[in-house]
């Protein structure tokens, strides 16, 4: 490659979303012309979406939604572009006016975007603003996944949380950022959980709110199936009875990891891409919890999940067709689950209640020998960004603490 060539890869283009209004035509027109099967023979969603639910949001969706609500609120935040390893990635960019505010880069997981961290970056990069002190402003960096959103679609396997890992320090880097932390849930902290394992120059530390703890007997029993190792705390059991139900409801991901390439259906149908991104057979547990009382929520003061917010995230994916790129993530990954990493950098834990478990502190310090924070909350899940964003924010604020010094300022990008 080319001196000019390696320069215009990495160069970081502005980028604004503007999405073109046949396109919401023809989503509409789709929505409307479903073809329905029977309603369930069952009176709960055992069976999974229940159809009721999802004719109700359909009906909403193609009368009175309005994407373009969604899209100012994107297009109101710097957003760019930069190819990476040959794929173009997209991300939010936003500097606190500190300039001595803590470089941050920030993972959604699945099915979510970049939407669900929306609510968090007013409270991280101006925190005098909302309960905090200037000394905890965080300059905030929030990239697409690569097959998500606005980024490109990987073209070539091999695009899994290790290569994800290696990007965000590259992003970083290219950003100017010579000293930073990270943060996930979901698939994103299997990312940081890998950023932490190849501990790059400059990351001082990750804030993980989906920890991966579990002991090596541990996670050999539930594997295997077999009774929890004996010796465990009543809170240990408990984690191990948490994580018997979570492997027992994860179909979903299952066939995503077996195959991803089959679900055609969610490329071709935006209520049978709802419907998938609804379902994730919990019941009244985590993240479905949350996600089906937002849909009846039109509004929320606090902070919790809408209707509409549910609703730009799925209409994110269907037009980006993004429904199979990002199931392949799924297939992609070989690695363990909940299982400990080996992670020896600076870790901080937040466990919110509404999590597929809640992972024991005896755990956590086991998996994350360098541990600087670590609390229990009384409540959020699974979206904890999306669900509880003023919490979740003083939890990074609290997480990242005890990391900061006078920073050099970073050069504005």
């Amino acid at each position: 490659m080319t001196a000019i060539a390696q320069e215009a890869s990495s160069a970081v283009r502005p980028f604004r979303v503007d999405m073109p209004e046949k396109a919401l035509t023809e989503m509409r027109r789709r929505i409307s012309a479903t073809v329905w099967p029977e309603r369930e023979t069952v009176p709960d969603s055992s069976q999974g979406v229940p159809l009721a639910m999802i004719q109700e949001l359909a009906t909403y969706w193609a009368t009175d939604y309005d994407w373009r609500r969604c899209e100012e609120k994107l297009n109101a935040l710097p957003q760019f572009v930069t190819e990476i390893d040959g794929l173009d990635i997209h991300f939010i960019h936003v500097r606190s006016q500190h300039d001595d505010a803590l470089p941050l880069v920030v993972n959604h997981g699945w099915p979510g975007s970049v939407i669900e961290q929306l609510k968090i970056i007013a409270p991280l990069t101006d925190p005098t603003a909302h309960g905090g002190s200037a000394s905890d402003a965080f300059h905030v960096v929030i990239p697409s996944m690569p097959g998500y959103g606005f980024s490109g679609k990987p073209t070539s396997t091999g695009w899994g949380p290790e290569r994800m890992a290696r990007a965000w320090a590259e992003l970083m880097n290219r950003l100017g950022y010579t000293r930073y932390v990270a943060q996930g849930g979901d698939w994103g902290a299997f990312v940081v959980d890998q950023m932490g394992l190849q501990a790059p120059a400059g990351l001082l530390a990750i804030h993980t709110n989906m920890p991966a703890t579990v002991p090596a007997d541990v996670d050999q029993a539930l594997q295997a199936g077999d009774p929890p190792p004996s010796g465990l705390s009543s809170e240990e059991r408990r984690a191990y009875e948490q994580l018997v139900r979570t492997f027992m409801q994860v179909e979903y991901a299952k066939y995503m990891a077996a195959r991803p390439q089959t679900l055609y259906g969610i490329a071709d149908s935006p209520v049978g891409l709802a419907a998938w991104l609804l379902d994730h057979n919990d019941a009244d547990g985590q993240p479905a919890a949350a996600v089906v009382a937002a849909l009846s929520r039109a509004t929320s003061a606090t902070g919790e999940l809408t209707r509409d917010e549910i609703l730009d995230n799925i209409t994110l994916y269907w037009l980006t067709n993004t429904g199979v790129s990002t199931s392949r993530l799924y297939w992609e990954y070989r690695g363990g689950f909940f299982n400990a990493k080996g992670v020896s950098i600076p870790v901080a834990v937040s466990v919110f209640p509404g999590e597929q478990y809640q992972a024991p502190r005896s755990w956590t310090e086991r998996a994350y020998p360098k541990l600087i924070h670590y609390n229990q909350l009384d409540r959020g899940g699974h979206f904890a960004a999306w669900e509880q964003p003023q919490l979740f924010s003083e939890e990074v604020r609290a997480g990242f603490r005890s990391l900061r010094r006078p920073l050099v300022p970073e050069p504005r990008r």
